[in-house]
């Protein structure tokens, strides 16, 4: 069986560092300031387009997407509270006007992907698309199952439309597709749409997540049937496989790796459609460990 510390260090080695750290209460009491604890999280990072219209505007560790059409502009995720001026400034030197942004849509309520939401909907008069399971935590900005610990709070953002499964949220030239992903948190969002790229046509799926990270799978759960919601997506997720597959954490999809290959010349060096397959596959291997170390330390049944 796969040990606690084993497993925390194969989340940090996906981009989860700091869940791994939070794991640790007299350290995180100690030390909440998360640029110490993931300083990634707040480095600057050239913004490139990395497909189609599929822009990155992130900083190091959290990856944020801009997607620009005629009529307006889209923007998914909004990283933490301090990165919104970092967000402002990469759109703007890629040419475009923040301003512009009409949608915001966001893959899930954690603060490293929720919290520059509000500023950015306040500066551009943005609507905010969301799911429904993860309303209450945008708009009263907890996180979900640690309500008590105010350092994972983010700033409350209203949430504007609810987006159901298989929903699309369309503006300009550009229609995303949302797919309901929970488990990670209780509306984990992810999102797929078209691109063109040198005139073909490529699959883009941009995933939620789904580590364990933080969250309590039994003993109480994090919240209720956070199992089966895993479950659920590991099984309806089983078969997708984008031409390219991205995420809010570059670690998870290589991005840096990928970005080197296209400075040198590979326009399609983030195709690849063997890649979510077996990501998917490695987080349902890691999911079943959490699972079964956390009801062997309660002494509960996984069934």
């Amino acid at each position: 069986m796969m040990s606690r510390f084993i497993l925390l260090l194969l989340i940090s080695a996906l981009g989860q560092s700091v869940y791994a750290l939070a794991q640790n209460e007299e350290l995180a009491a100690q030390n909440p300031d998360f640029r110490t604890l993931q300083p990634t999280w707040f480095q600057a990072k050239e913004p490139f387009r990395v497909i189609g219209d599929i822009h990155f505007v992130g900083v190091q560790g959290l990856a944020i997407y801009f997607i620009p059409t005629p009529d307006g502009h889209i923007l998914i995720d909004g990283g933490m509270p301090q990165n919104a001026p970092l967000i402002v400034q990469s759109i703007r030197e890629l040419g475009y006007d923040p301003a512009d942004i009409k949608i915001l849509l966001n893959t899930h309520a954690h603060f490293d992907h929720s919290g520059g939401l509000a500023a950015l909907k306040e500066m551009s008069g943005a609507e905010l698309v969301a799911s429904e399971g993860d309303r209450s935590a945008l708009e009263n900005g907890f996180y979900l199952g640690y309500e008590d610990v105010p350092w994972l709070n983010a700033p409350p953002v209203i949430v504007d439309k609810i987006i159901a499964d298989d929903g699309d949220v369309t503006l300009g030239n550009i229609t995303l597709t949302a797919h309901l992903t929970p488990g990670h948190t209780r509306g984990c969002t992810s999102w797929s749409l078209t691109v063109e790229e040198a005139g073909k046509p490529y699959e883009v799926l941009i995933f939620c997540s789904a580590t364990v990270a933080l969250n309590r799978l039994v003993g109480p759960p994090q919240y209720d049937r956070i199992v089966e919601d895993y479950r659920y997506t590991f099984q309806k997720a089983a078969n997708w496989a984008p031409d390219v597959f991205l995420a809010n954490h570059p670690g998870f999809f290589r991005m840096d790796e990928k970005r080197a290959r296209q400075i040198d010349g590979d326009v399609l060096a983030f195709v690849d459609n063997t890649e979510f397959p077996m990501f998917i596959s490695r987080m349902e291997e890691w999911f079943d460990a959490a699972l079964a170390q956390q009801t062997s330390e309660h002494g509960q049944s996984d069934n």
